[in-house]
């Protein structure tokens, strides 16, 4: 066959397993079981069991037995490989590990010592007719002890979840056992391979791979750490043809891949720790994590668990031996991960009814014992009719799994304090700095410049956020003609030198604060700060936005004549494309930003608008350890109504006001923030805030907005008019991006506004309160 024929039937062969792959996921999806299975059984109907038996010749012109074709699909199943252990490692969440680590220390330990015990013992009792190889008998053991032993934290992870079951104890003492069973699973197969590379069990092999692989996984989860969320900022800040940072993920991994390789292990572990090191880095973005994991599962998902599927051989069904074999490797791998899984569960502190729930809910193979299998059949550990038993069993013990754990969840009563947790997680899981899993702070060396610093620092260390400060600093007004100009350009360079400086010191000290106020154990936060022209502001913050933001934080002089928005700050917000705040900085803050605990203010009225101030409000309270109030105005109060109309509605806004203000309080008591709900009717909006802000000696007032569409930016008459008269400082906040496209051209002039003559107006004729 020439070259050309043969890329043909390669892109043939790729295009028939994705589209029986795709279409048995997607049935299998639509009955509850995961897409997995379906991705195995239309491998085992494309191969020679099935489509080989009913048109023996569109199976050998699909998939001939030649060396070079055989050859092209085993590169692509083997980089399948690592980049489905980079995918694990990318969705173990250590953070889950960390809450249920005496339990699920002792179900992974127990659950992988007792099957591994019951495969080996399978492996040495086994007739030489089904070993590839009867003198390496004892790798061929371990191999089926490895096989059984193992979870798939993937498929344990999307069955719990589908159930229903990710927050409950449960469900994450399973997920965390899994997690901590993957682990432990790659690195005794990488050590397998290290032997099966010398041929025998070589007791020198055998305490070098040991000792290479504690040294790897020891500096990686310290230096490698450091480094990879390096690597990863680099990549973002400093590439930008499409998709740099993939290739930079992908490059780590062949890194780490090969340096396993090199110690004696194989390639796995690299490939997973690299998904665990990429995944724990605060730079990995959702859009990042997004394309990788569309590549993944496009492509090399649904083409590797169909060539697992290919290459096994159901016509060893029909052999009593073979079914024994089968049989005997579902029952081992089911009865020995429950009973190890159940009496770790007792050990670790678990109900009886608890440990039962586990041990049906790690009881699932899937794409974990495939890719061990497959694994062990490449270097030679396994035969093609073990190969097909373990298929077998991963599959059976797979779709028995989510039935099994269904029953057992739905009898474990919820107990009150993990409802409370429960309730209180979702709440956060539907909040807005979710989202913001990247700051850009766009500020000059003004006190709003200041305040936004310390802000944005409080915000970044109370909430683990990576942040990037782009200093915009005034340029020296001409070139330097003569030495007069020069000592002018010097000192505007040094000033400016030393305003950055100031800037980075605010920041930092914000992080630390943050920081100490946060749940659980300090962390490092990546603080980088950049300098740019005052005039190039609005183009430094577009080529910042691509390289990926959740919101961007401005701290400049936001208001002209008549309280209307610089429109450069206008300009900037559209540039940037997506959430934002802007701090104006006022009273005591003009003085010195750092002024220490927070007293907010933060209006509320239960909307989608309003949620953004609300969380910001909280996280800066908990970060300067200050206190918050929370306000709720109804739209109406104050407005001249029928009689009629005012009794109707008399009740209504102290219930809507009061569902907004609980929201908040709960909100804040999951953070260990108390908030102080008021209600203030009788006045109109803006009044009753400006109110409260004096009767509460209010120092910084939240507010979430939303952007009218327009060249000027605008968001509506309350905000305007707090942006008029307010005497403390403020922070608006937006959830939605500007929707227009700002003029590039010269700022027009700073007049008053018509929105801004008409609340003026009708300020003077209400009169203040």
């Amino acid at each position: 066959m020439t070259h050309g024929g043969s890329v043909v039937v390669f892109v043939s062969q790729l295009v028939a397993l994705l589209i029986a792959g795709r279409i048995a996921g997607e049935l299998m999806q639509r009955i509850g079981q995961p897409p997995v299975i379906g991705q195995i059984i239309a491998g085992m109907l494309l191969g020679p069991s099935v489509l080989g038996k009913l048109a023996p010749g569109l199976w050998h012109s699909l998939f001939p037995p030649g060396p070079e074709q055989q050859a092209m699909l085993d590169a692509v199943a083997q980089l399948g490989i690592l980049l489905l252990l980079l995918m694990t490692g990318m969705e173990t969440d250590l953070g889950v590990f960390r809450d249920a680590r005496r339990p699920a220390l002792s179900i992974s330990l127990s659950g992988i010592v007792v099957p591994f015990a019951c495969g080996v013992a399978l492996g040495a009792l086994l007739p030489d007719s089904m070993l590839p190889d009867p003198d390496r008998r004892l790798l061929t053991a371990l191999f089926l002890g490895t096989a059984l032993a193992i979870s798939s934290v993937k498929i344990v992870t999307l069955v719990v979840r589908d159930l229903g079951f990710a927050r409950r104890t449960v469900g994450q003492v399973i997920i965390a056992s899994s997690i901590l069973d993957d682990a432990i699973g790659w690195i005794i197969v990488s050590m397998l391979l290290g032997l099966a590379a010398h041929g025998n069990i070589d007791a020198t092999a055998v305490t070098r791979s040991v000792v290479g692989t504690g040294v790897f996984l020891a500096l990686s989860f310290t230096v490698g750490r450091r480094l990879v969320s390096r690597l990863m900022r680099w990549s973002i800040d400093n590439l930008t043809s499409e998709m740099a940072t993939i290739t930079t993920i992908l490059i780590i991994t062949g890194l780490l891949a090969l340096t396993t390789s090199v110690i004696g292990v194989h390639l796995v572990l690299g490939a997973f720790v690299a998904g665990v090191l990429i995944g724990q880095s605060p730079m990995l973005t959702a859009r990042v994590d997004a394309q990788l994991r569309g590549l993944i599962v496009g492509l090399f998902m649904p083409v590797f668990f169909a060539l697992a599927g290919l290459s096994t051989d159901l016509t060893a069904l029909a052999t009593p031996d073979f079914l024994l074999l089968a049989g005997g490797l579902i029952v081992l791998a089911s009865i020995g991960k429950f009973l190890g899984a159940f009496v770790g569960g007792r050990i670790g502190g678990l109900t009886p009814a608890e440990s039962f729930a586990v041990g049906c809910g790690v009881n699932a193979r899937g794409s974990t014992e495939i890719i061990v299998a497959s694994i062990g059949l490449s270097a030679g550990a396994l035969s093609d009719r073990l190969f097909t038993a373990i298929v077998a069993m991963a599959v059976v013990t797979t779709m028995a799994m989510p039935p099994m754990l269904r029953w057992a969840l739905q009898r474990l009563p919820l107990r009150e304090e993990e409802k409370a947790r429960i309730e209180r997680e979702e709440l956060e899981a539907q909040g807005f700095l979710k989202q913001a899993d990247r700051l850009l702070v766009a500020v000059d060396a003004s006190p709003s410049g200041h305040l936004a610093s310390r802000l944005a620092g409080l915000l970044a260390g109370v909430r683990r956020i990576p942040t990037t400060v782009l200093h915009l600093e005034q340029t020296p007004p001409t070139a330097a003609a003569n030495s007069a100009q020069a000592d002018a350009n010097s000192a505007q360079a040094a000033a400016n030198a030393a305003q950055a400086e100031r800037t980075t010191a605010v920041v930092k000290e914000g992080v630390q604060a943050g920081d100490e106020a946060a749940v659980g154990a300090p962390d490092t936060v990546d603080v980088t700060t950049r300098s740019r022209a005052l005039a190039e502001s609005e183009e430094a913050i577009a080529d910042e936005a691509r390289k990926g933001y959740g919101m961007l934080v401005i701290g400049r002089e936001p208001t002209a004549p008549g309280a209307t928005f610089d429109p450069r700050i206008t300009r900037s917000a559209a540039r940037f494309g997506g959430p934002f705040a802007i701090v104006v900085a006022r009273g005591s803050h003009r003085r010195d930003a750092r002024a220490a605990p927070l007293n907010i203010l933060v209006p509320v009225t239960g909307t989608r608008v309003a949620r953004p101030g609300a969380e910001l409000a909280i996280a800066l309270t908990q970060a300067s350890r200050g206190s918050l109030t929370a306000l709720y105005v109804p739209s109406g109060a104050g407005r001249l109504l029928p009689w009629s109309q005012r009794f109707g509605r008399a009740l209504a806004p102290h219930n809507t006001g009061d569902a907004a203000l609980r929201e908040v309080i709960e909100l804040g008591r999951h953070y260990g923030v108390a908030v102080d709900g008021r209600i203030r009717t009788g006045s109109p909006p803006p009044d009753a805030i400006l109110l409260e802000v004096q009767a509460g000696q209010h120092d910084l007032l939240v507010m979430g907005v939303s952007p009218h569409s327009g060249e000027q930016l605008f968001f509506g008459d309350v905000p305007t008019e707090i942006l008029a008269h307010a005497p403390c400082s403020l922070l608006f906040v937006s959830g939605d991006a500007v929707t227009t496209a700002p003029t590039t051209a010269a700022d027009p002039p700073q007049a008053e506004t018509a929105v801004h003559r008409v609340t003026s107006e009708k300020r003077q004729e209400t009169g203040r309160a």
